[in-house]
């Protein structure tokens, strides 16, 4: 317990007060961090920044909603993760890393990718990206129309026998990306329900300020995550398979990686392959029930399905921020930046830039440069399964609309209460089958 509360107020405890309390002067940063309701509908909040120039200042940290600007940060060699709490002193962060337990550390911390800096970052990301070139990748294409096709028989079957509607999360759009990220880890079908719960309890440490108890319960979940791939690393040195982790684990010599680093990779192609495709599919549906002139363009010209996931990417990013610290003194669109000066990438607000794109309030499947957010982040740093995402999308979304081209909300749609990643915790929907249509 003592151990956990320290790592927490390291992690959080102390940012949380500071965040409080700047959130109590109205600081739009601290609000979009702390505040349930400002980060429920954080576009509005973007648009105040706006003014504020390229780079706004704030007392603790500066942002940015700026395309350029941010689009400059994500690819500059100035800019580094510092481990993961670019908002923590450096004193502060090897502080963290003393006191941190190595079998509850999150997707944010060391050894993950996202907290990596050259040349670490380089040596990681080498081997991770095996698992996503564009061969494994195209591989993968009959899969996801398998996986979907299997999921849409299961609810196509339920709806036959008098059911009214589903979840669309809990039915559709959650158990498509497990499936797929399931398969590049090695890991068996009976065990994906464990990864659902764990990796939705885990989630919640990539947003800042978070309370004690959510901090135990999401360590909780780290924890029997760590163990478990200790355990399943140790399966597939025994019984390898051509996946990822079976691959990695058999690597020797200068080369091999440590149990906590295969852990690191595994939980973060499990965390960063659900969850942007799950948000991205709720987000798909629930924009297109919101502007019904969209969803019968895309209907009548299927083709466009990739228009629509770019465009939700843009309008309903995923994930909505990122973190960077200044590795020296440097100069962002003319704003000068002192080393170590942390800057919080709204990506959700430079994805709404009027700089970059027309009328960027306005959801518009047809948009032509709708494919320049930063949705995926961009540099070193840019998202390895931006491809395999973007994929799953398409083949999900028009499977399931070929299927039930007249699915709607059904209810209020759930959203989930994390400030990172956006998205629905469920999405009650209504359908009846279409016996005519058919996936083009």
């Amino acid at each position: 317990m003592i151990r956990s509360f320290t790592t927490w107020s390291l992690a959080h405890g102390v940012q949380r007060k500071a965040l409080q309390l700047a959130a109590r002067r109205g600081e739009l940063t601290a609000l979009l961090a702390i505040d349930p309701v400002t980060a429920a509908d954080p576009f509005a909040t973007y648009e105040k920044l706006r003014p504020d120039g390229p780079v706004a200042r704030g007392p603790v940290i500066c942002s940015t909603v700026d395309h350029a600007a941010a689009n400059q940060i994500l690819r500059s060699d100035d800019f580094g993760t510092a481990a993961g709490h670019a908002e923590l002193p450096p004193f502060l962060r090897r502080l963290f890393e003393r006191v941190a337990d190595p079998y509850a550390l999150s997707p944010v911390d060391p050894p993950s990718l996202l907290a990596l800096d050259p040349p670490e970052h380089n040596r990681h990301r080498k081997l991770v990206s095996r698992a996503f070139t564009a061969r494994r990748i195209a591989n993968l294409e009959e899969r996801v129309r398998t996986v979907s096709d299997d999921l849409l028989d299961a609810i196509e079957a339920d709806l036959d026998a008098g059911g009214g509607g589903f979840d669309l999360v809990e039915r559709f759009a959650a158990r498509l990306p497990v499936a797929v990220i399931a398969d590049l880890l090695g890991v068996p079908e009976h065990q994906h329900d464990w990864l659902l719960d764990w990796g939705n309890r885990a989630s919640i440490t990539l947003d800042p300020g978070l309370t004690f108890r959510q901090f135990r319960d999401a360590e909780s979940a780290l924890r029997r995550m760590h163990h478990w791939f200790d355990d399943h690393v140790a399966r597939l040195r025994r019984d390898p398979g051509d996946d990822l982790l079976s691959q990695l684990a058999l690597i020797e010599g200068p080369d091999a990686l440590t149990p906590l680093e295969l852990r690191a990779i595994g939980l973060l192609v499990l965390g960063a392959g659900f969850e942007t495709t799950v948000n991205l599919i709720g987000n798909a549906v629930v924009q297109l029930a919101a502007h019904p002139e969209q969803k019968a363009l895309v209907l009548a010209e299927p083709e466009r399905w990739t228009d629509v996931v770019e465009e939700v990417l843009r309008f309903d990013a995923p994930v909505q921020l990122t973190m960077r610290s200044a590795l020296r003194d440097t100069v962002v669109a003319g704003t000068p930046l002192r080393a170590g000066d942390a800057v919080l990438v709204l990506l959700g607000g430079a994805n709404r830039d009027p700089q970059v794109f027309a009328d960027p309030q306005s959801f518009d499947i047809t948009r032509p440069n709708a494919d320049q957010h930063l949705s995926f982040s961009a540099g070193i740093h840019f998202c390895l399964g931006a491809s395999l995402a973007r994929l799953e999308a398409v083949i999900a979304l028009r499977a399931l609309y070929s299927r039930f081209p007249d699915l709607a909300p059904d209810g209020t749609p759930v959203r989930r209460t994390t400030r990172v990643l956006r998205g629905y915790e469920h999405i009650p929907v209504s359908a009846a089958v279409s016996r005519s249509t058919s996936v083009a």
